[in-house]
């Protein structure tokens, strides 16, 4: 169950006005956004972070599908289908190793984009 689909249910579920504070807590300090049909949506999915170095995947997002990295001097963009530099700057060496990284978690990366598309995202899911 997707975490909005979870704020929903809690909604619904509560019968005190202090549970509806408790979801109005995590809707204001979470990372969620409301689309123009007045559905909820995370405005980004953190893949993972380990000692300072994070990967995301941002669920409203630009063509083409990509990943994020960053942390200590590097920040840039590949593309999930071909893991080609989008942007920033990376010297040859890294950029290899995240390249070697992506080709053997590509099919995973597809999947954690795909369950960050909410209904009605500018770049849809990803087909394999």
């Amino acid at each position: 169950m997707m975490l909005y689909d979870q704020v929903e249910q809690r909604l619904q579920n509560s019968t005190e006005l202090s549970e509806l504070t408790q979801v109005l807590h995590i809707l204001l300090n979470g990372d969620f956004a409301v689309w123009e049909d007045g559905s909820l949506y995370s405005i980004r999915q953190l893949v993972s972070r380990f000692d300072g170095l994070k990967v995301e995947i941002f669920s409203r997002e630009h063509s083409p599908p990509h990943f994020h990295v960053k942390g200590g001097d590097v920040d840039v963009s590949f593309s999930i289908d071909n893991c080609e530099l989008i942007e920033g700057k990376l010297d040859g060496r890294r950029t290899a190793l995240i390249q070697f990284w992506h080709s053997r978690c590509k099919d995973k990366l597809i999947d954690f984009w795909n369950a960050t598309r909410p209904d009605g995202c500018p770049v849809g899911i990803i087909r394999a």
